[in-house]
């Protein structure tokens, strides 16, 4: 039986009752920057400031992978903000032989770790993340709005091993400000082939209780042959880390805000799996604010022993026949 008709049509409700009455107004978006230390300067980075009609039920930042920027995951932050979330998404740079970037090419931890400091400080006013969001909800005039105390980090592809890493610098530098953060979704996850970034960042978060779930395609030339995943699931000591959608691309996260260049070298995506893949992000993060467990999002709490509760557990999660759960290291 074709379920995917009807599955589109579920996924549909879905995202339309976790986002709530504030998904149906289109939220506002700021262009500003923001100063991050390194290299003994302050790099000005053009960041997007996402703003829900209401008050932001947490703070998301979503971060862009190699070689992209934020416009390419508009509509994915336009997703989180119309479900009522305040989205920050930065432009890091790909290329900077200080190592002032996305991606360990020339080594990048001191950068990484001064976005850790942002996060662990922002309720400072002289933050500079309190100060660029300051100036996009005045420019906005939003100016009521505070910048919330507890924070996810959603990353796609390069962007992904960056989430992980400033978690870990959270937790190592700032382990009085580790609570704000709620839990990271990787979204295709790309380990650099360079340094170790990904393997001490996992192996440091799988002694915590932080949510870590990934939404990955099969493995390309354009994830790294699957790479980020594959740390994922042998490094995190966990029944359940996500979801594999067989029939996916590695631009599903970026959706309709793909561009021709992603298009041609990684894949156009489906509007299946695109929607697929923000009702499951959307729905994670929720339970992350929430400290709840919602069925819909997970596969049971029995052990998948058989081919059939797979299946069905699968057809759950994910809405799609063609998706397959990833399980992390026994």
């Amino acid at each position: 039986m074709n379920l995917r008709g009807p599955a589109v049509a579920a996924i549909a409700v879905c995202l339309t009752l976790a986002a709530g009455p504030g998904a149906r107004a289109e939220p506002a978006t700021t262009h500003e920057t923001i100063a991050i230390p390194c290299a003994g300067t302050n790099v000005p980075i053009p960041v997007d400031w996402h703003m829900p009609t209401g008050t932001p039920r947490g703070l998301i930042w979503l971060q862009h992978g190699f070689a992209r920027s934020n416009a390419n995951i508009a509509g994915l932050a336009t997703a989180f903000a119309g479900a009522g979330y305040l989205v920050f998404t930065p432009s890091l740079p790909f290329l900077d032989v200080a190592g002032c970037t996305l991606q360990n090419l020339t080594g990048n931890t001191g950068f990484l770790g001064a976005i850790a400091t942002l996060f662990a400080t922002a309720q400072n006013p002289g933050n500079a993340l309190a100060q660029s969001f300051a100036a996009a909800a005045a420019h906005a005039g939003r100016t009521e709005l505070r910048l919330p105390a507890r924070y996810a980090f959603v990353g796609h592809s390069a962007g992904g091993e960056a989430v992980e890493y400033v978690a870990h610098r959270l937790r190592t530098d700032h382990p009085d400000d580790w609570s704000g953060l709620q839990g990271l979704v990787l979204l295709d996850p790309v380990k650099s082939f360079v340094g170790d970034n990904t393997e001490r960042a996992l192996a440091d978060l799988d002694s915590t209780s932080l949510p870590i779930l990934t939404i990955s395609g099969p493995p390309s030339l354009c994830n790294a042959f699957g790479s980020g995943t594959g740390a994922v699931q042998s490094l995190l000591h966990r029944s359940y880390v996500g979801i594999r959608i067989s029939t996916g691309v590695h631009t599903d996260a970026e959706g309709t805000s793909v561009d021709a260049l992603g298009s041609l070298l990684c894949g156009t995506p489906e509007s299946v799996n695109i929607t697929t893949l923000r009702t499951l992000a959307l729905g994670w993060v929720g339970d992350y604010f929430a400290g709840s467990r919602s069925a819909d999002y997970y596969p049971p709490d029995a052990p998948l022993t058989d081919a059939q509760t797979a299946r069905a557990a699968v057809a759950r999660v994910a809405a799609a026949p063609d998706a397959q759960i990833l399980t992390g290291s026994s």
